[in-house]
Parts: structure tokens; C-alpha cells; sequence
């Protein structure tokens, strides 16, 4: 495992999967992730399914998704040795992660303060639902009531009547991205004080963080958006469209892309209805009738290659099986084979960095409950002896 975190050594606490994908995130990084579990069923997520896959039926292809590049312990936080095992494991960390509700660590003897004292270096990420403190400090939270809570429901599904999820855990996914990259600061900044620190994030944050120009929308312009289906709040055309045998999606950033598209579809692109983005967007109801009365003609293979001719970005529609057996999927690294213990040669969705100066790595396997409990205690009392 080398990557550009060779070395760091991540405690990772989390469950689920906000803290369990930031942890993964550092191991695709190279980083050496240990997993700490509950002896009874280990992390929830390995029962979350369908579906499941293995001989027995029993491995969550759930878990599987957030838990690659990691070695798993079985401990019982609430009893004296399992306690004393974390200590022992966090004096020798980088990094730890936790994601549990605010004040659990403090209950179990294991707070901030307490690993600060044992290890002064470590970086401590802290994930919650809505943050630690202010007035709903310490609420639990789970992706899809953080969605509606944060706003992006509001945002997503055909119209503002019905709110609609986003079909990934994105709340929880972002939360680990972001919580990954403020590890990596805070490591970056111990390179220059010697001293860790406690990095926290939620799925409050995340979700409001990629607000973007929906945010803005509100705080500058006085307008709250609302869900628009599938096209553009602010663009158009910029949206999917039906075409004779399916949908396609065409995405017109500029009026010098619009006279393109416009000539193309043998629309007249000096329609004042149609002459500027603001025109169109007045009009877009009308624009996206006479668009999908031209795109009627032809399929989308036929479009696609057009818009492609003419340099304007247009794309289908793909199915997740569609994806993966996608040539530029696989060309990215975005699949990533490993020798999985039960399961044996399996693929995994892969990390989205790459280092030019860096060759793709071997990644390992998410592992099984306890797995490599001999192989951590035997490198922690190796350290220690240092």
C-alpha cells in the first residue's frame, strides 16, 4: 500500500458509513486503517442489505462499498481491556475517527481531551448529524432526514410539491469527503506545530456546503429555489430531453452553444424568446417543447454524435451496470479488483484521485469481522517496544 499518506495510521472508530468512507478515503491514499468493531456483529452496515452476496448470503455488498484498504479488530469499548486497547492503539495514530453521538466517547472514559493527553499528535475527526453543539447539538442523524432537513430535498424531484431524496447517501458520503480533507489539513498543520487537532464536520454541513448557487440564490438574490426536475435553475437550455427512443441531456452554457444547437434542431436562434439565456429561461417551457418536437426525429445515438460535431456537451442517460461496463469508467480506475477471503476475485468501485507520480495501487479487500485481530496487536506491541 503506498500512496502519498504512507505511514499515517487512522483509528477508526466510525460505523456505518460518513466516518467508515472518510476512513477509505484515507486508505486509498495509503494510509494503514484499522478498524475497530464490535465483537457482536462488528459494524451495522455488515448487516444492512439487499443484497448480499457469498456462499452463506451473508456479506453486505453495503459494507463492501466503504470499507476497502482496512484491517479489522473486534473490541468492546465499554469494558476495561477494550478501553485500555484503544488507548494503547491511539497513542500510536495519527488519526482518529469517530462518528458516534456526542458525549458516547466522554461516557466510555475515551473523551478529546483524554486521547489529546495520551497522544498530543493526534487528529481527531469527529462526525455528528448536526453538529456538537448550538441548540440541536448531539441531534442523531441519518441521510435522508439530513437531506430534508438541509435542504437538498427541496431542491430534487419534479416539482415542489414533491421533494424527492438524492438516489445516493450523499449526505453521508459528503460528510466523509469533507471530514477526509480536513484530516489531511490538520495533518499538514501538525507538519508545522507538532500538535494534532480535532476536525469536525456533520451531514448538516456537508449538504449545506454544496448548496452553491442555490445558497446564494436566497442569501443575495432573496429567492429560494425550488425543485425544478431535471433542468437547470439558472440555465437554459440545461437539462435532459426526450428524443425518438429515449432521453439524452444537453447542457447549452453560452449563446454561442445555443445558435449551434438552435441551427442544428432548425430552431431560429435569433427568436427573441430564445436570443439571450435570460430569454430562454423566461421561455424554457416553450424552448424545451420545441426542442423535443425537433429531437423527436431521430434517436440518441444520432443526436449525440451531432452535438458532439459541433462541440457541445450532450450525454446519455446511464444505468449503474451501464457505468461500470463503461471503457472510460474502467480507463479512470474507477473499478478496482481484489482477492476478497470469501467472495474471492471481486471488482469494487474505485477511489476518484489519482497521483501522476504515484502508480495505481493494490488495494485490499474489505475484511472480514476481526480479521487481522492477531496481525494489529502483534505490529502494536511492536511498537511499543520501539
Amino acid at each position: 500500500m503506498r500512496g502519498p499518506l504512507e505511514g499515517v495510521v487512522v483509528l477508526d472508530l466510525s460505523r456505518a458509513l460518513a466516518g467508515p468512507h472518510a476512513a477509505q478515503m484515507l486508505g486509498d491514499l495509503g494510509a494503514h486503517v484499522i478498524k475497530v468493531e464490535h465483537p457482536a456483529g462488528g459494524d451495522e452496515s455488515r448487516g444492512w442489505g439487499p443484497p448480499f452476496a457469498g456462499p452463506s448470503g451473508d456479506i453486505s455488498t453495503y459494507f463492501l462499498a466503504a470499507n476497502r484498504n482496512k484491517r479489522s479488530i473486534v473490541v468492546d469499548l465499554k469494558a476495561p481491556e477494550g478501553k485500555a486497547l484503544v488507548e494503547r492503539l491511539a497513542r500510536h495514530s495519527d488519526v482518529l475517527i469517530e462518528n458516534f453521538r456526542t458525549g458516547v466517547l466522554d461516557r466510555l472514559g475515551l473523551s478529546f481531551d483524554h486521547l489529546r493527553e495520551l497522544n498530543p499528535r493526534l487528529v481527531i475527526l469527529s462526525i455528528t448529524g448536526f453538529g456538537h453543539d448550538g441548540p440541536e447539538g448531539g441531534r442523531p442523524g441519518y441521510d435522508q432526514i439530513a437531506q430534508g432537513e438541509a435542504g437538498l430535498m427541496s431542491l430534487t424531484g419534479p416539482s415542489p410539491e414533491e421533494p424527492y431524496r438524492v438516489g445516493a447517501s450523499i449526505a453521508d458520503l459528503l460528510a466523509g469527503i469533507h471530514g477526509a480533507y480536513g484530516v489531511a489539513a490538520a495533518l499538514y498543520e501538525r507538519e508545522k506545530t507538532g500538535k494534532g487537532a480535532v476536525v469536525r464536520t456533520s451531514l448538516l454541513a456537508a449538504v449545506t456546503g454544496v448548496h452553491s448557487y442555490h445558497g446564494t440564490a436566497w442569501t443575495v438574490g432573496g429567492q429560494v429555489p425550488r425543485a425544478g426536475g431535471n433542468h437547470h435553475a439558472s440555465i437554459a437550455p440545461y437539462g435532459a430531453f426526450h428524443c425518438a427512443d429515449g432521453m439524452l441531456q444537453i447542457a447549452v452554457a453560452n449563446d454561442a452553444q445555443w445558435r449551434k444547437v438552435a441551427t442544428l434542431l432548425g430552431i431560429d436562434p435569433d427568436d427573441p424568446r430564445y436570443a439571450t439565456n435570460r430569454d430562454r429561461f423566461a421561455h424554457r417551457d416553450e424552448l424545451i417543447a420545441d426542442m423535443e418536437k425537433a429531437l423527436a426525429a431521430h434517436g440518441r445515438d444520432h443526436w449525440l454524435a451531432a452535438l458532439r460535431e459541433l462541440g457541445v456537451p450532450a450525454g446519455a442517460i446511464r444505468s449503474i451496470d451501464e457505468v461500470y461496463a463503461w471503457e472510460q469508467t474502467r480507463s479512470q480506475g474507477l473499478l478496482v479488483p481484489v482477492d476478497h477471503p470469501v467472495l474471492g476475485r471481486i471488482e469494487l468501485p474505485g477511489p476518484p484521485l489519482r497521483f501522476d507520480d504515484h502508480p495505481r495501487m493494490e488495494h485490499a479487500p474489505p475484511p472480514m469481522l476481526g480479521e487481522h485481530q492477531d496481525e494489529v496487536l502483534a505490529w502494536l506491541e511492536e511498537r511499543e517496544r520501539r
